[in-house]
């Protein structure tokens, strides 16, 4: 079987949260994406085809939760996951009623990011599977 591959986006305005980030993913085998806002995030989320999206919640322009929200819209099957040193339990659970599938608390760990890229894969797979249709022939009509 061959190893998923995943293309996730990167919403953060520290550019070197974005680098460390971006390395550990890459090292993962995922195809990474940046953005610095939220604005930047959901424009990305309609221009490609994303399998996760990773939201800082503080950032300029359009903040981490207001995105979250426009993008559970406009691309309901697209994987969000907070990340953020923010993370007070009100801000962790309006997140994840609002449809993000995990809150990483800044610093992160390596073992937290693997984590997630598993259960990125776990969702892509499950996804994959709804979508193979059966096409109708003259034998199953």
């Amino acid at each position: 079987m061959n190893e998923i591959q995943l293309r996730l986006l990167i919403t953060d305005d520290s550019r070197l949260l974005r680098k460390k980030l971006r390395e550990e993913l890459e090292k993962l085998g995922c195809e990474v994406f940046e953005a610095v806002n939220g604005k930047e995030a959901i424009t990305s989320v309609l221009e490609q085809d994303l399998d996760g999206v990773i939201l800082d919640i503080v950032m300029p322009v359009v903040g981490g939760i207001e995105a979250l929200d426009v993008i559970r819209t406009v691309a309901p099957d697209v994987p969000v996951v907070m990340l953020s040193s923010m993370g007070t339990p009100q801000k962790l659970i309006q997140c994840l009623k609002m449809g993000a599938i995990d809150f990483i608390h800044k610093p992160y760990t390596r073992e937290q990011i693997i984590h997630m890229v598993e259960r990125l894969k776990r969702l892509k797979t499950k996804r994959q599977q709804k979508s193979t249709v059966v096409e109708p022939t003259e034998g199953n009509i």
